[in-house]
């Protein structure tokens, strides 16, 4: 009876740290501000943070998550703890095709046979 209650208890905490694992909150590194990367990010205070914007105002966009190493007072160990946290989108929104103009032709349809 006691190893099936440890094999319960074992489960049960395997399943939650899965779950918190899951929930933890992602930050695009190449566009959030300070405040939020300092939220988001172990290990990563205000200053920090700043720094992590300033880098990437004067270096352009992170290529890759290890480029984060490459701002004074982050190290390859912040960068690891936090891998499952940082995103690397562009961050822009996909441009739109142009409205046709009105009366423009449409294209024709194949024939049926």
């Amino acid at each position: 009876m006691k190893s099936l209650i440890r094999i319960a208890q074992a489960t049960a905490l395997s399943l939650l740290m899965a779950f918190s694992a899951l929930a933890a909150e992602k930050v695009n590194i190449n566009t959030a501000d300070a405040a939020t990367l300092d939220r988001v990010l172990v290990g990563v205070g205000p200053s920090k943070a700043v720094a992590i914007v300033d880098y990437r105002k004067t270096n352009g966009p992170f290529k890759s998550a290890e480029e984060l190493a490459m701002v004074k007072g982050i190290g390859l160990r912040t960068v690891e703890l936090n891998r499952d946290r940082i995103e690397l989108r562009a961050g822009t929104v996909p441009a739109r095709k142009p409205a046709t103009a009105a009366g423009a032709e449409k294209p024709k349809q194949a024939a049926r046979r």
